[in-house]
């Protein structure tokens, strides 16, 4: 029997999403899924959802629930993460309002830039008590890691705990192929493409319809008329013109939304430049709105799970669960994954997390080879990979200084700040996120 465990459960929605997946397929049904977080209000209300879910579906699967993270893990086949370690308060807020005390001015602060760099301070260290406690007792798991800041909590498990088999996934692919489909008026079925790159910053280099026609033509003269974007699906107030600027003049679109693509490049977020926030309806501040705004949800959320005689279990486009099933059945499934560069793209520096389609099966998540990226997106690329690689640095080695050097190479920031503002403010916010970080890059004073 196939046995999940869920690290950070009380994430209730995402928790439904890949566990109602699972009773989707017949090698799964039956699974235990072990769901695990330190809130137990939240994890109770998860696993009321999973139950419910269940008797929907007249599966046999078997949940069981823990605050002992190692309990949860012994003799799992899958885990899956997915926590947001300091939540939004305190460590969102202060991810964003001490920048601002700077004029620095962040949307989404959870990938690069200062936001992202605290966040992989703050975030991998418990991914490294996962794998040390699956090294322990579930060691020929799969981890499947949801969490942010990607690419840089993917670079840290492989070189921390290399023997651990782990898998960044994100959806940000499956999301941009919806809102494509919607612009162009197509199904998402009839799109075919390839996408390669670091993650929130892969780009389709393949992109056509079914008859193998390319899409980009469509989708430039649709920008340049003023056609499109038309309004996104997935995040109505936030506009998705900085990814078609951009593919003006790079050549390619972009896998991840326009508000999160806006503050990892510097052209967008410019002291003085309003109207540059203005004409590309970049959303400041957007993720703590969308904090608040879930937090409120949440209320009437939980009331109608709690209340509801059955739960609707429809299949969402998370990967988790196909993966599974692949590995489980043997049936091939291609996957978008997040994995330490061995080679499969040559293009950028062995080690880095890269973003690349993957062949699932028995014998688990295997990395496909892309040698075609153009070369102005290899270099935007390493501009990304520069941060994440500081960042690894300071937390494998304790080195607070490679973390003042990380938010220095940050595109955006260094667009906005100089050398003594960016020290003085990593080291505000080193001392302000006090207990949340490791304590070896606490209590900093700027020099």
């Amino acid at each position: 029997m196939t046995k999940l465990t869920f690290i950070g459960a009380g994430s209730t929605i995402f928790m439904k999403n890949i566990v109602g997946d699972m009773l989707h397929f017949e090698a799964l049904k039956d699974a235990t899924i072990a769901l695990m977080d330190i809130d137990t209000t939240r994890l109770a209300e998860s696993e009321l959802v999973a139950k419910k879910m269940i008797a929907t579906m007249g599966t046999g699967a078997k949940v069981e629930t823990y605050t002992d993270q190692r309990r949860a893990l012994e003799g799992a086949d899958f885990v899956v993460t997915a926590f947001q370690i300091g939540g939004y308060d305190p460590c969102t807020i202060t991810d964003f309002e001490l920048p601002k005390q700077y004029g620095l001015r962040q949307t989404i602060a959870d990938t690069l830039g200062v936001g992202g760099i605290m966040r992989g301070l703050r975030t991998v260290p418990h991914l490294w008590s996962v794998a040390r406690d699956m090294e322990a007792v579930c060691p020929d798991a799969l981890l499947m890691q949801y969490v942010n800041p990607m690419a840089i909590n993917t670079w840290a498990l492989a070189e921390r705990f290399p023997h651990i088999k782990q898998v960044g996934l994100c959806h940000s692919v499956q999301n941009t192929v919806q809102e494509l489909a919607h612009d162009l008026d197509m199904a998402q079925s009839d799109i075919r493409y390839k996408v390669a790159g670091v993650n929130h910053v892969a780009f389709f280099l393949r992109l056509e319809d079914a008859q193998g026609n390319s899409l980009y033509p469509a989708l430039r003269n649709g920008y340049r008329s003023g056609a499109l974007p038309k309004p996104p699906l997935l995040m109505p107030r936030c506009g998705n013109k900085v990814r078609y600027e951009v593919m003006e003049h790079l050549g390619y679109f972009c896998t991840e939304s326009s508000e999160h693509l806006a503050e990892y490049v510097p052209w967008f977020i410019k002291e003085g430049r309003d109207d540059l926030i203005a004409e590309f309806g970049i959303p400041l501040d957007e993720y703590p709105k969308r904090c608040v705004e879930q937090q409120a949800d949440w209320k009437d959320q939980a009331v109608a799970l709690k209340t509801a005689a059955a739960i609707d279990v429809p299949k969402s486009h998370e990967f988790a669960a196909e993966m599974m099933n692949a590995m489980v059945t043997g049936q091939p499934y291609t996957a978008y994954g997040n994995l330490p560069n061995t080679g499969q793209i040559p293009q950028l520096p062995l080690g880095a997390a890269v973003e690349t389609p993957c062949l699932v099966d028995m014998n688990g998540v295997q990395p496909s080879v892309v040698t075609d990226i153009p070369p102005q997106l290899v270099a935007l690329m390493r501009s990304q990979i520069n941060v994440q690689e500081l960042t690894v640095r300071a937390l494998l080695n304790e080195e607070p200084e490679h973390l003042y050097h990380a938010a220095m190479m940050d595109p955006h920031t260094a667009a906005e700040l100089d050398l003594r503002q960016i020290r003085s403010l990593v080291s505000d916010l080193l001392a302000a996120h006090g207990d949340w970080i490791p304590e070896w890059a606490r209590n900093r004073k700027a020099a």
